[in-house]
């Protein structure tokens, strides 16, 4: 969101040991590193609270550690903060919890909710009465496993298209024609015809191509638990065929978030799939741009994945200390300090009442509001830690198909096939 550079919390490379899917969709600053280190629990009532979060990025001297810091002392107890990469901060959590020495407050990406909440490691919203009743339902959905929610929602990103209003104006193409996969593809072949070059993603056989992928395989009308349906083939065939008319480069097949913006903002493509934290990128890429939701197959914008964290309350021998962690958890995300939240954090705020202030302070942001509203968490529809079982073979498929070495109907019979026998 506030850079060129996207790290690993936002379109999840974390899907590493102990299933711990990383989000690699959201950010917008470069991760690694880590905060100071926790400090040891003191007894409830005061002494020292730890939060751990995935923003090694944000200093002492940053609005996001300023909060947790007045947090802390509305609680009347001294936060004692550390951050870490998001695979990091899952490892630890989950080894920290088998030691019986977690943090008091954790804040992960979403996906890895599922994971530590199947491994016992956090308390559920209504075991500690966290109020979530304003929190827009499809955000929510990314945090809860098996009818149980295990945090509250910070904020949220996704993705969108944006545009090259020059490219565009000389092939003759009027942005507000493109409503669908039909007038999207027309719109590419202007393009193509006119000297210029198409649009531009990720396929990198990744967790990151896999979340690129996901608004087209879902806008087709598909669902995870049926990868090789037609509509799901469509959407690897919409890819592939853009591929060999020429509309999208070879490179997208290696190409990382980071990498295929970077070929947008060499100023040559009309269309570049990517998310929030491109957007100061795109002020100063040098040339005017604009932002539409991914279309879905049939028009209306495509459910793309979130991105972005939950703050949950860690499961502590001491239960006394959850009043405390509490009311550090309803400080963070109340609704008064929401707006300081996603500002510091380069997110949409999860409630309709911020988001409407967001708005009304930075109309450009109007887009990507619509464009949450219509997102999809990607362990949602209770799929929790199967997802990744059920991404990978999926990013395997799209990898096969845009290669060319396999018809994309037989790659994602594949695909589903390896994906029935990894979650049964």
């Amino acid at each position: 969101m506030g850079s060129a550079v996207v790290n690993r919390r936002a379109a999840g490379l974390g899907l590493a040991s102990l299933a711990a899917v990383g989000g690699l969709v959201a950010c917008s600053s470069p991760s690694g590193g880590t905060g100071g280190q926790a400090g040891t629990s003191q007894a409830a009532g005061g002494g020292d609270y730890t939060i751990w979060d995935p923003y090694p990025q944000h200093d002492k001297n940053s609005e996001w550690v300023k909060l947790l810091e007045t947090c802390g002392t509305q609680a009347g107890v001294k936060v004692e903060r550390a951050a870490y990469d998001t695979s990091d901060l899952t490892n630890k959590a989950l080894l920290a919890a088998q030691q019986g020495n977690a943090p008091d407050v954790l804040i992960v990406d979403n996906p890895v909710v599922s994971t530590l909440a199947e491994a016992g490691v956090l308390t559920t919203t209504e075991e500690n009465q966290l109020d979530t009743s304003a929190i827009a339902p499809n955000l929510l959905a990314a945090g809860q496993s098996q009818g149980k929610t295990y945090g509250v929602p910070i904020g949220a990103n996704t993705l969108a298209l944006y545009y090259n209003k020059e490219v565009l104006k000389k092939s003759g193409v009027d942005i507000a024609s493109v409503k669908d996969w039909a007038s999207l593809t027309a719109a590419l072949a202007k393009v193509k015809a006119s000297g210029g070059k198409g649009i531009t993603f990720s396929a990198i056989g990744t967790e990151e191509g896999s979340f690129q992928f996901l608004p087209w395989f879902w806008g087709s009308g598909a669902r995870l638990t049926k990868l090789d349906s037609p509509e799901g083939v469509s959407a690897v065939t919409l890819w592939t065929d853009w591929l060999k008319k020429g509309y999208a480069p070879d490179s997208v097949i290696n190409n990382t978030q980071t990498t295929s913006w970077q070929e947008f903002a060499g100023g040559g493509y009309a269309f570049a799939e990517n998310g929030t934290w491109q957007l100061a990128g795109a002020e100063k890429a040098g040339f005017g741009y604009g932002i539409i939701p991914i279309p879905g197959k049939d028009g209306g914008p495509a459910p793309a994945p979130t991105g972005g964290e939950f703050v949950g309350i860690p499961v502590q021998k001491d239960t006394a200390r959850y009043a405390t962690s509490r009311k550090l958890v309803t400080c963070l995300t109340s609704t008064g300090n929401s707006l300081i939240t996603t500002t510091a954090l380069s997110y949409i705020a999860p409630t309709e009442q911020v988001q409407a202030e967001q708005v009304k302070r930075n109309p450009g942001l109007k887009v990507w509001v619509e464009a949450v509203k219509a997102a999809r968490g990607r362990t949602s529809d209770d799929l929790g830690t199967k997802y990744p079982k059920i991404s990978e073979p999926m990013w395997g498929a799209v990898q096969a198909a845009l290669s060319g070495s396999t018809p994309p109907p037989e790659a994602m019979a594949a695909a589903q096939a390896a994906a029935a026998s990894a979650t049964q």
